[in-house]
């Protein structure tokens, strides 16, 4: 991790754009790069950097031999509770919280936190996993920018500050703390962090890549058919949400609609442009 930038680092974007946006990024970035590659200006990426000049004295962006952080901002987890993988913010979140393991505490829904996240009788404690399902592309739908669960009044109060926090949902890039989310596939859609009760174990291990719920396989096959059905709503099923419902796709597939999805990738290099000698 090379730009210095919070919440990961100390600066900001304009510090970035005053200590010349990507070019330096990219300088640092040359001995990884296909420096041939043709980019959209008709110049290799090579060409393209060079042409930016030699650069200048900054503290933003960190040399390639010096990074920030040795490893990149985003690790992407995989495991029980996410066989499509989930992404946390390594670089933004508490050291001690990334290899931990704690009692699931479950919220149905954005309706379901706002009643209960600051209830005085909520049982809950800061090793605790907070869990947030239902806010995913379909769940919500729309994956609303939620994912950044507040810790509980009663635990903050207490000096708390950051707690195991997952969600199907997604959350600001400004945002910071051991937040887990993008958990596909998502509760919505019947995926394991539908079937995850209150009480139950979950283990995070960023270093493993790994997130699992430590729950036996045939205890989250009885729960199954227990699973709600998925909703029936007038609004699901006229107009513009009716298609969104029926096409979005997953987080780890871009959210995207199934159906702008290309067959086939083609590219073409353009001719060089021939200018008329005078």
């Amino acid at each position: 991790m090379l730009v210095d930038l919070k919440p990961s680092g100390a600066h900001y974007m304009e510090d970035l754009h005053r200590a010349g946006g990507l070019a330096p990024v990219l300088r640092e970035l040359k001995p990884l790069l296909h420096l041939d590659a043709l980019t959209v200006t008709g110049r290799t990426l090579g060409e393209q950097i060079e042409s930016a000049g030699p650069g200048f004295a900054q503290d933003v962006v960190r040399p390639l031999a010096d990074p920030l952080y040795r490893e990149g901002g985003i690790a992407v987890l995989r495991g029980n509770l996410a066989p499509g993988g989930a992404i946390i913010k390594q670089s933004a979140a508490c050291p001690a919280l990334m290899e931990s393991e704690g009692r699931a505490v479950v919220f149905d829904g954005l309706e379901d936190l706002a009643a209960r996240i600051d209830d005085p009788a909520l049982d809950v404690e800061a090793t605790d996993v907070l869990v947030l399902r239902n806010i995913g592309p379909k769940g919500a739908p729309g994956m609303p920018e939620a994912g950044l669960i507040p810790i509980p009044k009663k635990l903050a109060r207490r000096g708390v500050t950051d707690m195991v926090r997952i969600s199907d949902g997604r959350m600001s890039g400004t945002a910071a703390g051991t937040i887990v989310l993008h958990v596909t596939p998502e509760a919505a859609l019947g995926g394991p962090l539908a079937v995850v009760q209150s009480g139950d174990r979950i283990r995070l291990s960023v270093a493993r890549r790994s997130l699992q719920l430590l729950v036996d396989e045939r205890e989250l096959a009885r729960r199954r058919p227990s699973l709600p059905p998925a909703g029936d709503r007038e609004e699901d099923r006229r107009g513009y949400r009716s298609l969104f419902l029926r096409s979005v796709l997953q987080a780890d597939a871009g959210c995207d609609f199934d159906f702008l999805r290309a067959t086939k990738m083609v590219a073409t290099v353009p001719a060089p442009v021939v200018r008329p000698s005078r």
